[in-house]
């Protein structure tokens, strides 16, 4: 035990030393789910009472609030406050182990779904369309679907014909 859990000895009581020390590594890691969940809220109500008690003491220090109680209340303000971080560093510690528990379990769950998307894709039949008409035997002449054109075969040409015979005639006369 190095002196961070001395200096942490220091400042907590009996009761709170043994909770304390489940919020360190070796201990947290061996805690399942629900015990953290405990000793989460544990930490958090003791975090959140001495907070309230050093809040009522500035306030009272400032003259914001009558004391309550006979006893000095600048007393021991430090040690509250180094208790109360030593509750606020436990609980981030608990903290950090159940975000590392939800997602391990969030990996599981999504891997899971993966594999059975997976397993669904693999025992599914697979799809083969109808190709359609195709080339296999050979090819097939294919009916054409386009209107017949409106000017017959023996017209075609015949515009041009007209206009090289018209010039024709205009050259002559001009000569």
């Amino acid at each position: 035990m190095g002196s961070h859990f001395n200096a942490e000895r220091r400042h907590l009581t009996e009761d709170e030393m043994p909770q304390v020390i489940r919020s360190h590594f070796p201990d947290l890691g061996t805690l399942e789910r629900e015990e953290l969940v405990t000793l989460a809220r544990w930490l958090r109500s003791q975090h959140g009472r001495l907070r309230d008690i050093l809040r009522g003491r500035r306030r009272i220090h400032r003259g914001k609030a009558d004391p309550r109680g006979s006893t000095t209340e600048s007393a021991g303000e430090r040690g509250l406050a180094e208790k109360k971080q030593i509750f606020a560093r436990g609980l981030k510690r608990v903290n950090a182990r159940l975000g590392d528990i939800r997602d391990a379990e969030k990996r599981e769950r999504a891997l899971a779904a993966l594999r059975g998307a997976l397993a669904r894709r693999q025992e599914a039949k697979a799809h083969h369309p109808k190709p359609g008409r195709t080339a296999h035997p050979g090819m097939t002449s294919k009916a054409s679907n386009r209107p017949r054109g409106i000017v017959s075969g023996g017209r075609i040409g015949s515009v041009s014909q007209a206009g090289k015979n018209a010039q024709a005639q205009r050259d002559s006369r001009a000569g």
